[in-house]
């Protein structure tokens, strides 16, 4: 039986043009990402709108490692551990986060805006990070966030003090002893 011409050629080029197709395809978006990124107008001032899933982005992967690297505390709480922690926060986080019956005016225009730590949530009857794990808080403290503003202390303040500042705001719901109430409200 004789073959005729082309006739084994029909399928291998249809192959061949999916593939180029494909190829064709992963090119154009690539450059329409990368004429958005050059010439669109991304949300990179802090009053722009967020993009679809920005918070996602980062909560995700973050929620997954802080579970996969979380300590727990290395001493327990005591008057001592809330001042230590207390002067601490006063130094190092009350400029963004606030203190006890203070909040910060230009927090609300930090995109995103820093939580105020001393209070009560829109939804339930908790303070700041009061709900959280110390060690997730801990490590938010010494890792910081990735865009998110919140910096990384780890290569700043000392593994006590990042400890007593952490018990420190997982006791935040609680009523705290006046000498460290003082040091909060900058009145020692």
């Amino acid at each position: 039986m004789a073959k005729s011409k082309g006739s084994g050629r029909g399928s291998g080029g249809g192959f061949g043009k999916v593939v180029l197709g494909f190829v064709l395809g992963v090119i154009a978006v690539a450059l329409g990402v990368a004429g958005y990124l050059r010439w669109g107008s991304l949300p990179v001032a802090t009053a722009d709108k967020p993009f679809p899933l920005e918070k996602e982005i980062v909560r995700v992967p973050l929620a997954a490692r802080i579970a996969r690297q979380m300590q727990t505390p290395p001493f327990g709480i005591g008057e001592d551990v809330y001042e230590g922690g207390a002067r601490v926060y006063k130094a190092d986080c009350a400029a963004c986060h606030g203190t006890p019956g203070r909040d910060v005016a230009f927090a609300k225009y930090i995109y995103p805006a820093p939580p105020q730590l001393w209070k009560k949530h829109a939804k339930g009857n908790v303070v700041g990070v009061s709900d959280d794990e110390p060690g997730e808080t801990y490590w938010k403290v010494a890792n910081g966030i990735r865009l998110t503003g919140m910096p990384a202390f780890n290569h700043v303040l000392t593994d006590t003090q990042m400890w007593q500042v952490t018990l420190l705001l997982k006791n935040a719901d609680q009523q705290l002893p006046d000498p460290v109430m003082k040091i909060l409200k900058g009145q020692q």
